[in-house]
Formats: C-alpha cells, structure tokens, sequence
C-alpha cells in the first residue's frame, strides 16, 4: 500500500509528531495538507526535542521529501525561522528535500491583528484561537481576496493585490476594532524579500505528489490538528478552520482521494483540549492537575495548559467512523500508570435518554453528562516495555476493551516520548 494517511482522532495534541516521525522512515514523501502554525509537532530524538509547525515531520530524516500543500495556510515568516532554525541545528534542510505548494494561501500582519482583535469582541462567545492568523487567512481564500505563496514571486502581482487587500483590512482594523494601521510600503517591501527567500522551495506540490503515487512510490499524508476540531464535522464553532481528516486530502493537496490505500487514526489513551469549546469527559481538579503534570500537557505552539479528561469512546469512534480508520494508534499509555482506576466515558446521558453515539450540535455537548465505565489500573511503570504479551495484565486488557468500544483494531502504542518508545500490534503502512 504506496499511500497512508494519518490523523488526529481527538481534539489535537495526540503525539502526531512522534507517530508520523517513525513512520516517515518507511515513506518517500510526507505531506501536509491543511492547517497552518498553529499546530505544533514534538518530535524527542535522544536530549534533542524539536518542535515542528509548518514543516512536516518527516524533515528529520534528510532522505524524505517533504511537502506543504496548497490547503496550509503558510505565515512565510514563521516557516523561514523553522528552516533556519533546523538548519542551526544540523538538520538539512533544503529545496531537494522540502516543496511548498505555489497555491499555499499566505498570512499576513493584518490576518494576525485581526485575529486577536476579532476575538476579543467574541467575549464569552470567543473560540480560544491562537491568534496566529489562520482564521482570517482562510476567511479570505474563501473570500476569493487572499494572496497565494505565487503571488509574492511577481512583483506586479503582489504589490496590486496586497495594496487592496490593505485598504479593506486597514479600514476594519483602524474604524472598528480601533487599533493600529498597516503601513502598505513596508508590508508590500517585506512580502517581496519574503517570496524571493521561498521562491527555491515553491513548486507544483499537486503534480509532484501525483506523479510520486504514478511512480509507486510511498507518499504519508500528515494531518496538522485533530477530527473533532475539524470546520465541518467538529464541535463547530469551537473548531480550526480547514478539513483535519482524511476528506482534507483531495483539496489540500490535489490528489485524488481514491488513491489513499490505508487511514490510521491516533489518539491519546485519555483526552485532552486546548482552548474553549465542549469536552464531555473533561476531569477537574487534583486528578486532571496530575496528568497534565506527567503528561506534560501544554501546548507546543502557545505554552497553554490544556484542558485533560478521560478517553471518550463515543468521541474517538465517532472520528474513526468519519475518516474510515483502519486502525489506531494509542499514544501517552505510560501516563496512566500512576492510576488505580481508569474511567472512560462510554455513553451520555442527554435529556433524560442513555445515547451510545456522539451528537452533531455543540449546544447538545453542554448539556450532555458523560456515563463512564471504570477500567483498573495496573500501577507500575510500562515506559520500558517493547512487547504487548509483556505489558501487565490490566494494561493489556485496557487496550483490548478499547479496541471493542472504539471498533477498530490498535495497531501501535506510545509509551513515552523517546522514538523506540512504542509497541507494535501489526501495523505495517507500505507493506
């Protein structure tokens, strides 16, 4: 099977880096499709932790070739400090080894201001978001006003198209929200030097990707954020803006979606969420303080605490359902060996009535309780365990339960952060 795709099965943070790290070295391109830098993939090789937020993860091993789709929204900036910053680092980084799609829409200063400005009327009604841009970045592809990665290759392009983006922008940010104007000269000089650095990396990321599939060889498609945050099937409005799962491949990077062989989804063995939104199985106090504790649960990209709770089995098939999960990945076991029980919310309770299926409206979410089945705990440390059949009993029979709740087979286990720190159960992408 030449092609794979990978997704978060939860809100986000699920241990994406590291999975799609090892699979990478299986793989011969490694695509990103949506999302922008406001997803952040952690990476542990040895004392060394990268962190990787436009640049797929497959940039660490310098044989792959790495590719940013037409559906990422790129902030130039943030991806020439990713480059430099991995170059200073020793790894290589460079147009034989990294493509950025010429039709990657780009975020600008005025997408960023607006981001926060726009939030900040929402009041209690606000997203969460991360302030990096994206939002209003998409907002205008939809629009049909956005500028692309091609555009800040052609002088004349860029300076007409930007000009009039700013005069609108300027106006909403200078007569509504009442903050500070942009300067077109300088946002126009700055985009120019910009596109001339990325103009070795921009290519026809669509055509490269199709052709690598004709030639047989083994493309691993990365999602940037996870299926419940997803703008359409998420717990909208409290959601990103682009398509996280595997439905986000035919338009993220122009290949056909009937050409995706195998689907893996990953997932904590509990759940975690950044930002504002529903989460029925959230945990509070002493208990949700522990895990985020050993877990090391805050966001690579802002530093936030997130938000942690029990797996939600409803939720995890409900993304596994969605994306056509051929199996899972299980990821951060090990932080629930200091439990002795282990809950895991397998229905809600809405209005009275015992639901077993995850309801579409987030209205439905806040009002919903989560009825919890209690799992033992098995109580010692599995971060050095290689094999299933030498976890401990409890450990291997968690696993097994979730495989019948979630329906659908786990094919590998994280049990730490380290790269040799997981189990294999079969998977075997390209075989």
């Amino acid at each position: 099977m030449p092609t794979l795709s990978v997704f978060g099965a939860q809100w986000g943070d699920e241990g994406k880096g590291k999975i799609i790290d090892r699979l990478a070295v299986d793989a011969d391109l490694v695509v990103r499709y949506q999302g922008g830098p406001n997803a952040g993939h952690t990476v542990v090789v040895g004392d060394v932790t990268y962190v990787l937020h436009l640049i797929p993860s497959g940039i660490l091993h310098p044989e792959k070739l790495n590719v940013v789709g037409n559906g990422v929204a790129v902030d130039p900036s943030v991806m020439l400090e990713e480059i430099d910053g991995l170059v200073e680092r020793g790894v290589a980084v460079g147009p034989e080894n990294l493509v950025l799609s010429s039709r990657a829409h780009v975020i600008f200063t005025h997408h960023r201001q607006l981001d926060g400005l726009s939030e900040l009327w929402r009041g209690e009604g606000r997203i969460g978001t991360t302030g990096r841009g994206i939002g209003p970045c998409y907002s205008d592809k939809t629009a049909r006003t956005g500028l692309r990665v091609g555009d800040l290759l052609d002088a004349d392009t860029c300076r007409s198209r930007l000009t009039a983006a700013l005069a609108e922008k300027n106006a909403l940010i200078t007569r509504v929200h009442g903050g500070e104007g942009i300067d077109p000269v300088v946002e126009i000089e700055s985009a120019l030097a910009i596109g001339e650095r990325l103009r070795p990396y921009v290519s026809d990321t669509g055509a490269i990707v199709r052709q690598a599939a004709q030639d047989g060889r083994k493309i691993l498609f990365e999602g940037a954020q996870g299926a419940m945050l997803d703008i359409d099937h998420g717990t909208y409005p409290y959601v990103t803006s682009s398509n996280t799962g595997v439905a986000g491949i035919g338009s993220g990077v122009g290949f056909p979606p009937s050409r995706i062989d195998l689907s893996i989804g990953i997932a904590k063995a509990y759940c975690t969420r950044v930002g504002e939104g529903p989460f029925p199985s959230e945990a509070e106090g002493e208990v949700a303080e522990r895990i985020r504790e050993i877990g090391h649960e805050f966001g690579s990209t802002t530093g936030r605490p997130r938000r942690c709770g029990w797996f939600d089995a409803l939720a995890i098939r409900y993304a596994l359902e969605l994306n056509g999960a051929d199996g899972l990945v299980i990821t951060n076991l090990d932080v629930l060996s200091h439990l002795d029980e282990i809950p895991v919310a397998t229905a809600y309770i809405m209005g009275g009535e015992r639901v077993t299926t995850y309801p579409a409206g987030a209205a439905d979410l806040v009002s919903l309780q989560p009825e919890y089945t209690v799992r033992p705990g098995w109580g010692t440390d599995i971060t050095g365990v290689r094999h299933f059949d030498d976890l401990p009993e409890a450990a291997q029979d968690y696993v097994r339960w979730i495989e019948e709740e979630i329906r659908c087979p786990i094919k590998m286990i994280s049990i730490g952060p380290e790269r040799d720190q997981v189990i294999e159960r079969g998977l075997k992408p390209f075989a």
